[in-house]
């Protein structure tokens, strides 16, 4: 009688997993993965930025929850979806220029220092979150914007060319992040700051005016990915949306070995897995919803273990550097 009960689970299995692979399901899958890396991007892209420059912000879900939170209100109060992304900006940069200043100016230990921004800005925006609007509400974020013609094509129409404009704005951020660091005298500098701040020095390039500019977009774009969240994904604000995705985000950063188009590999990667997750539930696999959803933890373990046997940070990176008069 067992025997013909797990007979029958592992036909049951395969039934779902070829509904999992059905066009229409597929499609969906695909196009919701590419959706998922956007905050992703904004946050991992912005990181690189920082990094590259030898300043480690581990603040970075900080400042995606207050860009989050900020983003929501301004949405849900005027409904205005420019104005939400704008202040979700702010908020960031601002951020960014507190954790320069502690990091940069200060020359205090970085690893500490974003914990600290971090907590912060967990504590701020659930604190914000309680007296300004206290129950979780929804609002109606960017909607879907077909590019003409190419949102026709069969199959990759649907998954690449059919969604909302945060979604292209994030990754048309990835040639401009590669072409801005590898093209650029700014990005010249940025990775001279990040592998030898002395030279740097001496040929007259400003370190603590980099990292703080390279510190100060990292937390603008943050705060856009935090907004790209709660008003243009989940449309949504409650305690702690980011879930840590912050993290991965930086370790996404190493393992796309601080290259821009590594780190897009990367988010499709983390994107796509915690797509799979959502939809084998929505097929109704029998997995344990607990197992589907620490898929993605587990794998930024890994990530951070192959990507510290592969590839060579900033020589600079995480070193305070003070200016020799």
């Amino acid at each position: 009688m067992l025997q013909k009960k797990n007979l029958l689970s592992r036909k049951e299995v395969g039934e779902h997993m070829e509904d999992l692979f059905t066009g229409s399901v597929l499609i969906g899958l695909l196009a919701s993965a590419i959706r998922l890396a956007t905050p992703y991007l904004y946050a991992a892209l912005g990181e690189t930025f920082g990094q590259r420059s030898g300043v480690l912000n581990l603040g970075v879900d900080g400042m995606m929850l207050m860009g989050a939170f900020s983003g929501f209100y301004v949405v849900f109060k005027t409904g205005n979806l420019v104005g939400g992304v704008l202040l979700a900006a702010l908020v960031g940069l601002i951020m960014g220029l507190a954790m320069a200043f502690i990091s940069v100016t200060l020359n205090a230990e970085q690893g500490i220092s974003g914990i600290g921004v971090y907590l912060f800005g967990l504590g701020m925006s659930d604190l914000l979150f309680q007296k300004l609007i206290n129950n979780v509400q929804s609002v109606s974020g960017f909607p879907v914007v077909p590019i003409p013609v190419l949102s026709k094509i069969p199959f990759l129409g649907p998954i690449l060319f059919t969604q909302n404009v945060m979604v292209y704005g994030a990754f048309l951020l990835v040639p401009i992040s590669w072409f801005v660091l590898n093209k650029t005298t700014l990005g010249l500098k940025i990775r001279a700051v990040g592998e030898n701040p002395e030279a740097a020095d001496t040929l007259g390039v400003s370190v603590a005016k980099v990292r703080y500019f390279t510190v100060t977009l990292g937390g603008m774009l943050a705060g856009i990915a935090g907004a790209s969240l709660s008003i243009a994904l989940l449309n949504v604000f409650q305690f702690n949306l980011t879930n840590g995705l912050g993290f991965i985000a930086i370790a996404l950063v190493y393992f796309g070995g601080w290259r821009p188009t590594w780190v897009l590999l990367g988010s499709l990667i983390f994107s796509f897995v915690n797509a799979l997750q959502i939809w084998v539930q929505v097929v109704g696999l029998p997995i344990s919803p607990d197992i589907a959803v620490m898929a993605p933890y587990v794998l930024t373990i890994v990530v951070l273990v192959l990507s510290a046997q592969r590839v060579r940070p900033p020589s600079a990176l995480s070193k305070a550097f003070e200016r020799l008069e």
